[in-house]
């Protein structure tokens, strides 16, 4: 028998977003995680160059394998080989590998909730068992040592993200450096979504890898390198499973796009630029939570890093997804709802991307102050 997955609704938002744009409205993306802006200038560049003159066939660049792996030596201290970098075709194909190169299926693997959508449905899809876990605002709306040490018998597993989409929020490096040692006390293996590495407001990223040797990375050209289209990621795996996630990469996927391998190594030197994209999503973030109390949204986790504010509507709507609908039918503003996050308390929570310029978020700002206040009288 199949596993059930359940659909991601913010792509059903996405779709009727687009529809009404086809119509004529005029339409906010902020219901999907990507940046607005194009990759970097001299990646651009690099690309138009190897488009006019090589062929592009299946290949893995050695030279992006030695840079990613030059990239952790450089920001996190810490020393992997390039054979321990398996290239994917974004961050999805990298969490498929890490799951299905480290479990079996029938594994139990520990996730918090909220979530991203795709950590419950990819397990349900490898038929292991997702143990949500509830976080909520005194725990920062992430998995904690605590948390970890409570669940009996010891899990197989457990998936974090720092910073953690939906809610932005970051793992204190005290409580991650917990949380490894509770996992390498319990035989507990970590597989840390970091895609969202480079976009904080609040301070540094650590690497799980600073902690957790034999963790499992995930991450992306996505989201700091604004590539989301060019379908470029990694996994760095531990010694012990670089043979079978490489086995699982080459049978089930084949190397990611020539074009954007060549295009990602320019992009790790184009700090600057990319640096330029980071005081934009600040200054959103800024724009965002002064006008939060303006739309009636006191409860919000707090934005360390990544592009999103995970904001509680208890107190306007139990239906997260009826609520968005109307939102972009109203005003033109697209916003993901809280029930793919979390499926049991998600119905009152909506997510705000504010990846898009600052003159839209401004926009989005003046459309939804009216409606959010005509929400409330309603409520009331």
């Amino acid at each position: 028998m199949t596993a059930p997955i359940e659909p991601f609704r913010a792509m059903a938002i996405g779709q009727l977003a687009h529809k009404l744009a086809a119509e004529g409205r005029s339409v906010i993306h902020m219901e999907y995680g990507q940046p607005s802006t194009s990759a970097p200038a001299a990646a651009l560049a690099k690309a138009h160059q190897v488009l006019d003159t090589e062929a592009q066939g299946y290949w893995e660049s050695a030279p992006l394998k030695e840079r990613i792996a030059r990239h952790y030596a450089e920001t996190q201290g810490v020393t992997i080989r390039p054979d321990q970098v398996i290239l994917t075709c974004g961050a999805s194909p990298a969490l498929l590998l890490a799951l299905s190169s480290a479990f079996a299926p029938g594994a139990r693997i520990v996730c918090a909730r909220p979530g991203y959508v795709a950590y419950r449905n990819t397990l349900r899809a490898l038929h292991m068992e997702a143990l949500e876990i509830p976080c909520g605002a005194a725990e920062r709306y992430q998995i904690t040592a605590a948390a970890l040490e409570a669940i009996h018998p010891a899990p197989d597993g457990v998936i974090i993200a720092s910073p953690a989409n939906p809610t932005g929020t970051i793992i204190a490096p005290d409580e991650l450096a917990a949380i490894a040692a509770v996992c390498a006390r319990r035989g507990i293996r970590i597989i840390s979504d970091e895609i969202y590495h480079g976009l904080s407001y609040t301070g540094p990223c650590v690497s799980a890898l600073v902690h957790a040797p034999d963790a499992l990375i995930v991450n992306s050209f996505s989201k700091y390198f604004s590539m989301p289209g060019w379908r470029l990621g990694w996994l760095v795996a531990p010694d012990d499973l670089v043979d079978a996630a490489y086995a699982r990469m080459s049978n089930l996927m084949l190397t990611p796009p020539v074009l954007a391998q060549h295009a990602g190594l320019i992009a790790f030197d184009c700090d600057e630029e990319l640096q330029g994209h980071i005081a934009t999503y600040a200054a959103n973030r800024e724009a965002m939570l002064a006008a939060l109390p303006a739309l009636g949204l006191g409860r919000i986790a707090p934005p360390d890093g990544a592009f999103y504010i995970w904001a509680d509507i208890g107190h306007l709507t139990n239906d997260s997804m009826e609520f968005c609908t109307r939102l972009l039918q109203e005003t033109g503003v697209a916003c993901a709802p809280g029930v793919d996050f979390d499926p049991v308390d998600g119905h009152r929570f909506m997510r705000f991307s504010f990846a898009v310029s600052t003159p839209l978020v401004n926009d989005a700002i003046e459309r939804m102050i009216p409606w959010f206040a005509r929400q409330g009288a309603l409520s009331a």
